[in-house]
């Protein structure tokens, strides 16, 4: 999996930010997560070797853009339309962008985006079924070509299926919580994912148990190294006709 990471820092806005791993980890450094800076990657999509290629290759992976940020925080304005021209100059790659900020999308949308750049998956969170509520008709009603939704970490059972029944949703993925004080994740509300999913034909991922994780009427602590294959063994991942 490649990553672009263009600035780093975030604030929290949603109960899904409480235990925020990009904190987590910045505080092991004493560093300030609120903090917004650009980082050296910045211009990474359009960096190139000494014979003037690409560092940056398609290789049929995406690039997972601003992992440790939002792509639409506010304290990134300045610099986004500089990172939507880097995303439209590169049309090779296939960037996906996670947010919980889907309400601040049009905040320096490029002027040619129209109904959507080719090579943009834009991923909206929901934690729980109220930001799924406030999200989601905000992600169904953009302009946006691909669109997918992660529930991570999921906080409680969701019901999508008024907005599955769109056809507009091209994936939904599913995730528990890491860290230490990791809130549990049910195997019981994936497995209701899922089945929504099935319904409407819409792949599903199974990404990750979380630390803290339930199954029936046991409770698992499952290590950080184990997490996504634990999920994967689960064998509940869907593609579509399948």
């Amino acid at each position: 999996m490649a990553v672009w990471n263009p600035w780093h820092g975030c604030k929290k806005i949603s109960p899904g930010c409480r235990n925020c791993y990009v904190y987590r980890r910045d505080a092991e450094f004493g560093r300030d997560s609120s903090v917004v800076t650009q980082t050296a990657n910045f211009s990474l999509p359009i960096k190139c070797s000494r014979r003037g290629e690409y560092k940056l290759k398609p290789d049929g992976e995406s690039i997972y853009t601003c992992m440790t940020s939002d792509f639409f925080l506010e304290e990134a304005d300045q610099w986004r339309p500089e990172a939507w021209n880097m995303i439209r100059l590169r049309g090779d790659l296939h960037f996906v962008i996670i947010t919980k900020r889907i309400h601040r999308f049009r905040t320096g949308l490029p002027e040619d985006w129209g109904e959507g750049y080719d090579n943009v998956t834009i991923c909206c969170t929901c934690e729980n079924q109220n930001r799924a509520d406030y999200r989601l008709p905000i992600l169904l009603e953009l302009p946006i070509k691909h669109r997918t939704v992660i529930h991570e970490p999921m906080l409680e059972p969701i019901d999508i299926r008024r907005y599955l029944s769109t056809g507009c949703i091209e994936q939904v993925t599913c995730g528990g919580e890491s860290g230490p004080e990791a809130r549990l994740c049910d195997f019981g509300w994936i497995l209701n994912s899922m089945e929504q999913c099935v319904e409407y034909d819409v792949p599903f991922w199974f990404k990750q148990t979380g630390a803290l994780f339930k199954k029936g009427s046991r409770i698992y602590h499952i290590e950080r190294k184990d997490q996504m294959a634990q999920a994967e063994k689960a064998g509940v991942n869907y593609k579509c006709g399948i």
